[in-house]
């Protein structure tokens, strides 16, 4: 077993047993003993419903919905839905910018179940729709919860997500068109992912890059992660709703051949 997954593993027994029983060496629970104590716990969901009105990226087009079927004409009802593969709260694969990296189909399922790390400045965002989540505001975490652990996913809380559905909000351009919205920093991921060895992250707005850098089509943050061969989740949603330590986050998607970004279903699992 690789260093990652036993230190999920630990994670895991320290959460169903407790810390003391784990380290004094628990004989290892049955699944059904790890559902039991899953089931019992609150489950949030992290995801936006999206539709043809859904905020998107500017280049894209809007969703196109058609019924094919009907009940009362066919007995069923079938849907055909038409949107590009980043709509909503999405998964951006490696392949998404990157020429032979992962795509959706093959990043592997050990990478959808990790401990939740939510970076938390909703507080300056309020005072600065322009903020970047800085080295400090890792260290303040830390201080309070430890090591950001291994193979984690880490969401950076902004509440920018309480602007959706309404895409001109989302996007806050002034009258000179720029955007202004958080985002992340080149000092933050290259913490999280290079020497912390996170699995992947995710935030509330649609882009990694904050709305000044996207104005001007920069988008070299979410390329730096990307090009890591780690993929994010964008566009997420209730994050003020779990704790910023101590959930599990569950990230899923469908498996289209070779997909460079699909609708994800983000779930935690708050203690």
């Amino acid at each position: 077993m690789n260093m990652n997954k036993s230190l999920a593993m630990a994670g895991l027994l320290a959460l169903v047993y407790g810390t003391a029983a784990a380290a004094a060496g628990a004989a290892p629970p049955s699944l059904n003993d790890v559902y039991a104590t899953l089931a019992s716990k609150r489950f949030v969901d992290l995801t936006h419903t999206f539709g043809p009105t859904t905020p998107h990226w500017k280049g894209f087009g809007e969703e196109q919905v058609k019924t094919l079927y009907t009940i009362k004409k066919d007995g069923f009802k079938v849907q055909q839905f038409t949107h590009v593969g980043q709509w909503g709260t999405h998964i951006d694969p490696p392949a998404h910018f990157h020429e032979g990296l992962r795509t959706v189909d093959t990043v592997p399922i050990t990478e959808m179940l990790m401990p939740l790390v939510v970076l938390d400045v909703h507080d300056k965002v309020a005072k600065n729709p322009d903020y970047v989540v800085s080295l400090d505001d890792v260290k303040a975490w830390e201080a309070k919860h430890g090591r950001v652990p291994e193979h984690a996913f880490v969401a950076m809380r902004t509440d920018w997500s309480k602007r959706w559905p309404d895409d001109a909000a989302m996007q806050n351009r002034d009258k000179a068109g720029v955007a202004h919205y958080p985002g992340w920093s080149k000092d933050v991921l290259k913490l999280l992912y290079e020497d912390r060895k996170i699995t992947a992250s995710g935030h509330e707005t649609t882009d990694t890059d904050p709305g000044i850098a996207t104005t001007k089509d920069d988008y070299s943050l979410e390329s730096y992660i990307l090009g890591l061969n780690h993929y994010q989740i964008e566009m997420l949603a209730n994050l003020d709703q779990v704790p910023e330590a101590g959930a599990l986050a569950i990230v899923t998607w469908p498996k289209p051949d070779g997909g460079t970004g699909f609708p994800a279903r983000v779930i935690a699992i708050v203690p």
